[in-house]
């Protein structure tokens, strides 16, 4: 998929033997944003705070929830380049969101065989098909 063109995202809440699925999409957005949706629906589904592992194939959203966002706040939303923190319209529902829970956010390799994040890839991009009416 282009940048910016259509996207989607996914995410799978597991706890226990219980297992839920989200996916979602929208015509003309980026990668990166989509990344930070799935992060972001997954824990608004949370009905109290929780202890949570986030395993996702971004090293956009685990390095900016676990490096970058101290210092973009600190900065007033700033990159260390003095540009314009982009997506802060969705860091900042992250950070709220890890206002209310513990998480524990995890990097692993994409397409290189993890169930749930093989799983994800395949409903994200059944989210982009049905918007383009391909599916």
């Amino acid at each position: 998929m282009g940048n910016p063109g259509p996207g989607g995202y996914a995410a799978i809440l597991k706890f226990g033997d219980h297992k839920k699925e989200i996916t979602g999409s929208h015509p003309r957005t980026t990668n990166n944003r989509m990344e930070l949706m799935a992060a972001i629906k997954a824990l608004e589904r949370l009905k109290k705070p929780c202890k949570v592992r986030i395993y996702t194939d971004s090293e956009y959203l685990v390095k900016g929830m676990t490096s970058w966002l101290p210092q973009w706040v600190k900065n007033n939303w700033k990159t260390s380049r003095k540009g314009r923190v982009l997506n802060k319209d969705l860091w900042l529902r992250l950070l709220h969101l890890s206002e209310i829970h513990d998480i524990e956010w995890n990097w692993i390799r994409g397409h290189s065989g993890h169930p749930e994040n093989e799983r994800c890839d395949y409903l994200a991009k059944s989210a982009i098909k049905k918007i383009e009416g391909t599916e």
